[in-house]
């Protein structure tokens, strides 16, 4: 394909917003837009979106996208989608109307039902068919919860049908948000591997929806969307020429936002590894053609595939809260501004003996405890913001080495060098200090929206922008790196930073 004045354009759909970037053959930003959506909480420990702004938004961003450099749709020569994992979207196979809000990942209204699980003693069943830590982080008690819960429509028939009967009957459509924007932007009901490896109802070894696992949540078949490759040589389907764009563009590549920045980060090796700080913070090593079982706490999941060739799986150790824990410094107002954090914690020699566990919603890997809440420890009269601050950013990076030694302890290998991308790794204190306790060379590369460029990569492979994973090594460079330096009481902080986890264990017991 002859790629000049043409471009990849990515969907880049995240927890708090949604923004379009178009990338050219180098893998530069040629262009983006970027849109927030609300943040819907009814009731404590419930995270909701509304399905329709979020498309809305994705149709706004990518015509600002393309209009602030006066592109026309047809310079793209595919589009790639990224996706928030996890939340869970029903909507009406006829009309295209969800029938409520989106569950989203962070959601925790089905803790009770992972006790039921774990009551009956299916946790190990479970963990070996999907490699998830059965946990209401994954879709599958979301659906069952939506089938059982959203208010059932009136039909024809003489009795209000229930949302479990109608999907049964296909009419009811369930997906990951990729397969809700890919089905608007296509009408093609289709996900792909490494988001249906997050819904904990997909069998990863034999690589198809799991029956006994849809009896488990009362899943019927009939609502699930048809799983395809990340990059996709058949396409999962065209913008529709006389809809918003204009234009008949391939969609042919989409990734859960973690995979994505594996693929973005070119982790196309077993034993590549990076490490997204978002929200949350999303530690990945490829594992390659071998799906290797966890033993402290990671989850085993698809890290990509490509057309024809067999899926590459990858170790994730999911962090529940990392830029989160920064955002809250400014929700109380101890700072303004989060580029504020790196001068503040430099201002101090040490956090004075502060722990800060930011357990907001719970514990993820390696710890997995969904009753676990935030604690600050160790603070006496002499304790100032600058000790908090510095408290926070040092949670980040411990419970980062708490995953990289679980990462180390399952596959036997080292890890020397951690690529990292998001948010929170343009600051240089934190990166420093990661580096020095990780004891790992500590890599920022210059393109740091890893995850929007792992889909467009996808996405363009597809449709033979590029050619081989070779080019997409070359456009990978370098911003900096930071080498560990030597600092004697890692080892004694890391023990006490323990001791911290364990005292905000268990904490959000029902009366």
């Amino acid at each position: 394909m002859s790629t000049q004045n043409t471009y990849v354009g990515a969907i880049d759909q995240g927890t708090t917003g949604t923004r379009f970037m178009v990338f050219d053959r180098e893998g530069t930003v040629v262009t983006s837009a970027y849109e927030k959506h609300e943040q819907i909480y009814p009731e404590p420990g419930w995270v909701e979106h509304d399905p329709r702004e979020i498309w809305e938004k994705t149709k706004r961003v990518i015509q600002d996208a393309l209009q602030k450099k006066d592109l026309d749709a047809e310079q793209l020569a595919a589009i790639g989608v990224t996706n928030q994992r996890e939340t869970t979207v029903l909507w009406e196979r006829d009309t295209g109307e969800p029938i409520h809000n989106a569950i989203v990942w962070q959601d925790r209204r089905t803790t009770d039902r992972i006790d039921e699980l774990e009551a009956e003693g299916k946790i190990e069943e479970i963990r070996a068919k999907t490699g998830l830590e059965a946990d209401a982080y994954f879709s599958a008690t979301k659906v069952e919860w939506l089938l059982d819960n959203a208010a059932p429509v009136k039909t024809q028939r003489a009795r209000p049908a229930s949302y479990r009967e109608r999907a049964a009957d296909g009419e009811i459509c369930f997906g990951t948000i990729d397969a809700w924007v890919i089905y608007n932007l296509t009408g093609a009901h289709v996900t792909e591997v490494t988001n249906a490896s997050r819904t904990m109802l997909y069998n990863i070894h034999d690589l198809e929806w799991d029956d006994e696992l849809l009896e488990e949540f009362g899943v019927p078949e009939e609502m699930l969307p048809e799983v395809r490759p990340s990059s996709d040589d058949e396409f999962y389907g065209h913008t529709d020429s006389d809809g918003f764009l204009g234009a008949e563009i391939p969609v042919a590549g989409a990734l859960g936002d973690q995979q994505a920045a594996l693929f973005g980060q070119t982790c196309f090796d077993a034993g590549d590894a990076k490490n997204t700080y978002g929200t949350g913070s999303f530690f990945l090593t490829n594992t390659g053609n071998e799906a290797v079982e966890s033993d402290h706490g990671l989850l085993t999941t698809i890290g990509f595939q490509r057309s024809g060739e067999p899926v590459q799986y990858a170790l994730e150790g999911a962090i529940f809260v990392t830029g989160a824990a920064i955002e809250w410094l400014e929700d109380v107002e101890l700072i303004d501004d989060a580029a504020e954090t790196e001068d503040l914690a430099r201002s101090v020699d040490s956090t004075d003996g502060v722990y800060l566990v930011p357990a907001f919603t719970g514990l993820g890997a390696p710890h997995w405890d969904g009753r676990a809440r935030g604690a600050i420890l160790g603070m006496t009269r002499g304790t100032r913001r600058e000790h908090i601050v510095r408290a926070t950013l040092e949670s980040i990076a411990f419970q980062t080495l708490d995953v990289a030694e679980a990462m180390e302890a399952d596959t036997g290998l080292e890890i020397t060098s951690l690529k990292v991308d998001g948010g929170a790794v343009k600051n240089n204190f934190l990166c420093q200090q990661q580096a020095d306790i990780i004891g790992a060379e500590i890599v920022r590369p210059e393109v740091d929206e890893t995850t929007a460029l792992g889909s467009a990569y996808a996405a363009g492979l597809a449709v033979g922008y590029w050619d081989t994973v070779d080019e997409l090594r070359e456009n990978w460079r370098v911003d900096r790196e930071f080498t560990p330096e030597e600092t004697d009481d890692v080892d004694e902080r890391h023990e006490r930073w323990t001791e911290a986890i364990e005292r905000a264990r268990d904490w959000a017991r029902e009366e």
